[in-house]
């Protein structure tokens, strides 16, 4: 469908003075990407979309073009008070979703709906811990519960509107609302290419919130010490001098502006700092980590530690870093992981909010819904992905939204050094679902690079979840739901050094009876497997070949080494439904460089008859016989129809 995307997109990015390369930089495509957008030849996909949508501060709506309705909204009265409904306009069945906006006031001043996490506020206030750190994956609503927890503290706003109806509407803390100094920074976007580069974004992130207090340090009443800190620290901020001036100031830029705003407002300062992690996510995959970890462990560190002008520090992030420079010696300091109870509900969306969204966009929840989008376990709540659950509802196509770009850079970092034992362990995921392993979640797996933290990574990132803790560190972890099994595929194609493509390629000839197609697409894999690849065995092709069975899950229930007729099979796939054929693979190896690899894959068909593996299927079955030799492979086939 033709929109005029590209017409607003220039016009939003005129409107911030951004040029085009500076919007191609800050998404970190090409200049010529980028320009495609302009004119219309290319459109980003969704996370593309929420990028651009954060740069230049505009919701997804308003990319589009469409209306805003700020004169006919109006907050419902009704049983769910803090969900804000719309007059339906002209057009359309008159249902609101603000997909992609982060910043609290614009979704509650523009009647979006609103999925009410305002409980958090409260747990926040009654907290006994001065320093909270919150770990959650990427998309679960991190940026919007801190805009959310910053409009409610800080004393330069008037927020009541804001929260009338909402959940902490009836609650004693509202006497807090506005009557604190707060400092809210967000390094979402702060993940430079080069070390120079992020040092320019944390500056400049820094400096538009000193400019949030410019009127303050101009109106007379600011005693001149702490007037002239604001003023030079402000000064440099707005100039890019060299590289140890800006780091001589952003490392206590946020230090200094905790006094200044103590010393004028008489009270002790709420620091904010959401996606405090970013910036060592980032340069991790670009390669200048060892470069910026002291600089940055040194700005956190002055904001956090002995900072006499701080009431309390609220921290969000993906993972811990920085363990030995920061955390140490931070007594007071509370981790609230996905697996502690602080916070469990304050994140991702249950399934009471997940039906009531669904239901007022018109959208049925049904058991795909669950199958796709739920099964994360935060603390003692069961939660859902709301990014996707949101992307559902407004397009009505269940399919997976949630791309883990950042995390995914760590992770095959991580692949790139793993050993025997987690690649067992994770073959066993692939093919189980759940697998029974340690877990670290006290620190970074760059900082410790082992199976442990490895796995804890995976947690912290959302790409499995703990089923059950087992104690000393424990856990029986799964893969949450099928749009997560999705982004699997990915990270199994680079484990195995091939294209997703060639996987998903693969697996459609096979589903699809393209027998001859599948024989070709599966040698093609082989040859394209780097020459460390272990095939030493049959085992290990019949390993390979199961991690890329596993994600025919919407259409197979795969099973291995499965008990079946007389003896065990290597690979059963029993279709769900009709008219998919079941599938049997036989995996044979030999030594031997002369021997007929096509009259060995006929071997493997005549065991998978006498050893009557096919006992439990009827219908259409495929026998399919593949022997091997190094990288040369013979595939053969037999199809049956079982009554």
């Amino acid at each position: 469908m033709k929109t005029k995307f590209h017409e607003y997109l220039t016009m939003f990015r005129k409107r911030k003075g951004f040029t085009q390369a500076q919007m191609a930089e800050k998404l970190e495509i090409s200049r010529s990407t980028y320009t495609n957008y302009e004119s219309g030849n290319r459109s980003p996909d969704l996370d593309g979309l929420e990028r651009i949508s954060e740069i230049l501060d505009c919701s997804l709506d308003e990319l589009f073009g469409r209306p805003l309705l700020w004169h006919a909204n109006r907050i419902s009265e009704g049983a769910a008070p803090y969900h804000v409904h719309v007059k339906a306009p002209q057009r359309g069945p008159g249902r609101r979703l603000a997909i992609g906006t982060q910043d609290f006031r614009k979704l509650r001043e523009r009647k979006a709906y609103y999925v009410d996490k305002t409980q958090m506020v409260e747990e926040f206030l009654e907290s006994w811990y001065e320093v909270t750190l919150i770990t959650r994956p990427r998309r679960f609503g991190k940026t919007l519960n801190m805009s959310m927890l910053a409009e409610f503290l800080d004393c330069t706003k008037d927020s009541a509107d804001l929260f009338a109806g909402t959940r902490v509407s009836g609650s004693y803390v509202m006497e807090e609302m506005n009557r604190h100094p707060v400092i809210f920074l967000s390094f979402l976007n702060v993940k430079g290419g080069s070390a120079e580069r992020m040092l320019d974004e944390l500056r400049i992130t820094l400096k538009r919130e000193y400019e949030r207090y410019l009127s303050i340090v101009n109106d007379g009443s600011l005693p001149a010490v702490h007037k002239s800190m604001f003023d030079s620290n402000y000064e440099r901020l707005c100039k890019a001098g060299s590289e140890e001036e800006k780091k001589g100031c952003i490392s206590r830029a946020i230090s200094e502006l905790c006094q200044v705003l103590e010393a004028y407002y008489g009270r002790k300062v709420y620091l904010l700092l959401d996606e405090y992690d970013t910036p060592f996510i980032a340069a991790n995959a670009k390669g200048y980590y060892g470069e910026m970890r002291d600089f940055l462990a040194e700005m956190l560190t002055s904001s956090l530690k002995g900072n006499p002008s701080l009431e309390r520090a609220l921290l969000t992030g993906i993972q811990r870093v920085a363990k030995e420079n920061i955390f140490s010696d931070l007594n007071n300091l509370i981790v609230c992981t996905v697996k502690d109870p602080e916070y469990s509900d304050c994140f991702g969306f249950t399934e009471e909010e997940t039906q009531r969204l669904l239901d007022y966009c018109g959208v049925d929840f049904t058991e795909e819904v669950r199958s796709m989008y739920d099964g994360y376990q935060f603390g003692t709540a069961d939660v859902y992905n709301p990014w996707s659950v949101s992307c559902y509802a407004a397009r009505k196509e269940l399919e997976p939204y949630w791309v883990n770009t950042s995390e995914n850079s760590i992770i095959k970092n991580a692949f790139e050094q793993r050993g025997e034992s987690f690649a067992a362990k994770y073959n066993e995921l692939i093919e189980k679902g759940a697998v029974d392993a340690r877990v670290e979640l006290s620190v970074s797996y760059y900082e410790e690079p082992d199976d442990a933290s490895l796995w804890g990574l995976l947690l912290n990132a959302g790409m499995i979840t703990i089923q059950e803790e087992m104690g000393d560190k424990n856990c029986r972890l799964r893969i949450p739901n099928y749009e997560v099994r999705e982004a699997f595929q990915g990270l199994t194609a680079f484990y195995l050094k091939l294209e997703d493509g060639y996987i998903s390629d693969m697996l459609s000839c096979l589903r699809t009876e393209a027998m001859e197609k599948f024989a070709e697409q599966y040698q093609r894999i082989l040859l394209r497997l780097p020459s460390y690849y272990d095939l030493k065995s049959e085992n290990s092709y019949h390993m390979m070949m199961l991690g890329m069975c596993a994600f025919m899950y919407r259409y197979y229930d795969v099973k291995s080494n499965r008990e079946g007729g007389i003896g065990r099979s290597d690979i059963l796939l029993y279709a769900k439904k009709r008219p998919l054929p079941h599938m049997i693979l036989e995996f044979k190896y030999t030594k031997d460089e002369g021997e007929d690899l096509e009259m060995l894959a006929l071997e493997a068909i005549g065991q998978i008859k006498d050893k009557k593996y096919d006992a439990e299927m009827t219908g259409v079955v495929y026998y399919i016989g593949l022997a091997h030799f190094g990288k040369a492979a013979q595939v053969k086939w037999e199809k049956r129809v079982i009554n």
